[in-house]
């Protein structure tokens, strides 16, 4: 059994520690740098010690984990450097950041790498079960993507690899997906509670939408996925929209509205729409992008 220490025990810490423990790793240490995570210690079996970084004295575990804030990483890397031991694997989680950052223990004979899961994870005890089935980013030394792969099937997750040089593109891309996606879904909201309706029952009247988009987007590409004015190149519903969102919405919510309509209309292109159609709603777009400034 491979011993597994986890160095920073925010939400992505807590939850690799109890899907680990799970999976059949021993999680021995839990070091924490500001604040201690106990509510994730009865979820670990057999126990873990609970460590404060400045008291640790040594990390001889086969796996290290560095979880903290991507700021803290280098950091972290150095100064636990005369603390392991040859040989050890030391990954870091951070989506944008490339195993480069661990350069220090890579010098005294450790092996480096990253393992980034591409799921959301809003606290340990729910994020360690959505490991299951996601996607994981590796990226790093031969020898470390290859337990890191281990690891990934372990948790029952699937791995895939890019170069070190594109992992901020990476995780741009993940943002996009997931971080941005919750910023429009809240425009929207914002959008529907100018409507009259409360902002909760706005969320709860557009989450069985959102949630069938994503369905269908599952199983078609995302031309055929799109639906509504845009994938219709419906100009006069594009019309009615542009006079109610000038009425009652910011300039930075039009332009939202705007920049991602007309990477719409490259979809609708794709699924062959009306070109005239389309380029007279491309001529709305650039006009009325120049009038929200």
């Amino acid at each position: 059994m491979q011993s597994v220490s986890i160095i920073g025990l925010g939400r992505m810490g807590g939850a690799l520690a109890i899907a680990l423990s799970r999976a059949g790793y021993r999680v021995e240490n839990l070091i924490y740098r500001s604040t201690a995570v106990g509510a994730i210690t009865g979820r670990i079996s057999p126990s873990a010690r609970l460590i404060s970084f400045e008291d640790l004295e040594d990390v001889n575990s086969d796996i290290i984990f560095i979880t903290s804030a991507d700021s803290e990483i280098a950091s972290i890397s150095s100064q636990i450097a005369s603390k392991v031991k040859a040989g050890s694997l030391v990954f870091h989680a951070s989506g944008s950041l490339s195993s480069e950052i661990l350069s220090d223990v890579t010098r005294v004979g450790c092996y480096t790498g990253s393992i980034h899961p591409l799921v959301s994870i809003s606290d340990p005890i729910r994020g360690s079960e959505r490991f299951a089935g996601a996607f994981f980013c590796v990226e790093g030394e031969d020898n470390a993507i290859a337990v890191a792969r281990e690891i990934v099937a372990n948790l029952g997750g699937e791995s895939f690899s890019i170069d070190t040089r594109h992992k901020s593109l990476y995780h741009a891309s993940a943002v996009t997906a997931s971080g941005h996606l919750v910023a429009l879904i809240d425009v929207a909201i914002e959008m529907l509670t100018k409507c009259g309706v409360e902002p909760d029952e706005s969320k709860r009247i557009l989450m069985p939408l959102i949630t069938s988009t994503i369905e269908n987007l599952e199983v078609q590409s995302t031309a055929k996925a799109l639906t509504g004015t845009f994938a219709r190149a419906d100009v006069s519903t594009f019309e009615r929209h542009l006079d109610a969102l000038k009425e009652n919405v910011s300039s930075e919510i039009r332009r939202v509205y705007l920049d991602l309509g007309d990477r719409s209309l490259d979809l609708a292109e794709l699924e062959g729409q009306d070109s005239d159609n389309i380029r007279k709603i491309r001529d709305g777009i650039m006009l009325a992008l120049r009038t929200a400034k």
